[in-house]
């Protein structure tokens, strides 16, 4: 038996059948007929939507509403830091100022 190729669906599509699927006006083994897709496919889209419909009523959408860290960024930064911490601490205890005992 030959496998099908991967398919990708579209967000829209997705909401259709989780919100049919929701509806409870069909079967999920009819509704996965219907829309071609497995019924642990619709599942797991209806409880996406079940989990993020807080979001669309202004609430937080979670770890996508995240914006993007730079870690190359953050690490120069924390480098940058620590080279400075070290050149002052070396400074002020030359000049008598830190005790050699933190």
């Amino acid at each position: 038996m030959a496998r099908r190729a991967r398919r990708t669906h579209s967000p829209a599509f997705k909401a259709k059948v989780a919100l049919a699927a929701i509806k409870g006006e069909k079967t999920l083994a009819e509704l996965a007929q219907q829309y071609d897709v497995h019924a642990n496919q619709i599942t797991s889209w209806k409880a996406q939507l079940i989990d993020g419909a807080g979001a669309v009523f202004g609430g937080t959408a979670g770890i996508e509403a995240t914006t993007p860290v730079d870690l190359k960024l953050l690490h120069a930064k924390i480098g940058e830091l620590a080279l400075e911490n070290d050149f002052l601490s070396g400074a002020l205890s030359k000049a008598g100022l830190l005790s050699a005992k933190r």
